[in-house]
């Protein structure tokens, strides 16, 4: 008890915590005009770590709104380096008239806490609430400082978030050495070679490039009824269909190797990447295939055409944007193969460059996340993934901070959780989160 604030144990109260998060409309469209803004949200989370007992600073960027939450609670060995902890409050946009229950109802129902940001990322954000809130109420000194953040924009790039508090205020990242956050720590349950199952829980080590690309092409304005031989809208659509259609190099990185590999020991599946059946190999993950064939390769996915203002004037210009997501190491390469695709006539810039991002599967930080997840579930086994996305990661590594993906999740064998991401019907486990919150406990008491 803190005052006259009474904080349950932090499994009972963090399926509220998230259900409460998820009621705050957050989407970020990526355009200030339109986006709510994080502002409501992040100052209640600052309420509910200030009611317990901390200090928490409420930032905004140059944007109204945009709101950032800080909180740190000093640890037992004030010269180890500090841990952060760090979750994006802000979610994708959602049309309710798709969806079963209304997406920012944050309905409990059938075992399940629904709305958007349920697993992107608001179940972490619950979680850390409720574990700090009980950290601070019992009394309990971790065995370093603790770094609480709760950010904006992540899902337009940081700008307003992790962006530019490592910009202006890298303060308050003094003593941060590690880092937690999206997306690892989930379950993923395959069947073992000689009989059963084994829950193999995946730790991001590394992800892919974030580069969204601006291609332009240039011709002759003119009347459309006649003959035309250097037509804008023809050409930037020529080389989109080119490189929509491309198939880029197998590129095998370390964490994806240490994961087939794992997967292959447990199951007894052959990943033979030379073989002429890879895909079908991959495919026999499941629903996470989607996430590991993606990171075998460099990718570039058409997704806005922009072209003309009246059906019977052909444009001097036209443009496409192209989501690119690049294995580290491999950017200068996949330029000069892009360049070689879309030709010398289209001109190319990038709208968003966020670099990729790689570390080891090893040290202390990974022995703690190993042995919480052992203590909560003794059939678990730790392997280290490529996230085939970007997350804030890419921001904090550039002030030396070492990252892992870790939002501990215990999932049904079924539940097709990739699909769940920025997907209809978003949705985690209430057991889920009850079982992360005794994990990231665990883990935070060792770490």
């Amino acid at each position: 008890m803190v005052g006259k604030v009474t904080v349950t144990e932090p499994v009972d109260e963090v399926v509220d915590l998230v259900s409460a998060l998820i009621r705050f409309d957050t989407s970020n469209t990526g355009e200030l005009d339109t986006t709510r803004g994080e502002a409501d949200c992040a100052r209640w989370v600052a309420e509910q770590l200030s009611e317990v007992g901390y200090d928490a600073e409420y930032l905004e960027s140059g944007a109204p709104g945009r709101g950032n939450v800080f909180a740190r609670l000093p640890g037992a060995d004030r010269s180890r380096g500090a841990l952060l902890i760090h979750g994006h409050l802000d979610v994708v946009p959602a049309e309710p008239a798709d969806w079963s229950v209304h997406p920012f109802s944050g309905a409990v129902e059938d075992g399940y806490v629904w709305g958007r940001g349920a697993i992107d990322m608001k179940d972490m954000c619950g979680m850390m609430i409720a574990v700090a809130r009980h950290f601070k109420c019992a009394g309990i000194v971790p065995p370093r400082d603790l770094v609480f953040a709760f950010v904006a924009d992540e899902e337009a790039g940081g700008k307003y978030g992790a962006r530019w508090l490592v910009d202006n205020r890298p303060d308050l990242f003094d003593g941060v050495t590690e880092a937690i956050g999206e997306v690892g720590g989930f379950s993923l349950t395959v069947p073992r070679k000689d009989g059963g199952e084994r829950r193999l829980y995946l730790i991001e080590t590394a992800e892919k490039g974030m580069l969204w690309m601006r291609l332009k092409a240039r011709g002759r304005a003119g009347h459309g009824s006649m003959i035309h031989d250097d037509n804008a809208v023809t050409a930037i659509a020529e080389a989109v269909g080119r490189l929509g259609r491309h198939q880029f190099p197998l590129v095998v990185h370390p964490a994806v190797d240490e994961f087939l590999t794992a997967v292959a020991e447990e199951t007894g599946y052959t990943f033979d990447l030379d073989g002429p059946d890879l895909d079908g190999a991959i495919a026999k993950l499941g629903p996470i295939a989607r996430i590991v064939g993606a990171t075998l390769r460099d990718t570039a996915n058409p997704t806005m055409l922009t072209a003309g203002y009246k059906a019977n004037v052909i444009p001097a210009t036209a443009e496409a944007v192209i989501d690119c997501r690049v294995v580290p190491g491999r950017q200068a390469a996949f330029e000069r193969e892009v360049d070689e695709i879309i030709g010398p006539d289209i001109t190319r810039e990038w709208i968003t460059e966020l670099p990729s991002y790689e570390t080891e599967f090893d040290g202390d930080l990974v022995e703690a996340m190993n042995g919480a997840l052992l203590a909560t579930d003794p059939e678990a086994r730790t392997v280290p993934y490529m996230l085939s996305a970007g997350t804030d990661a890419k921001h904090f590594a550039r002030l030396g901070i070492r990252c892992f993906g870790f939002i501990p999740l215990r999932l049904p064998p079924e539940l097709d959780f990739a699909a769940l991401f920025h997907g209809v019907d978003e949705r985690v486990p209430a057991e889920a989160l009850q079982f992360g919150t005794r994990v990231l406990e665990h883990f935070l008491r060792n770490c």
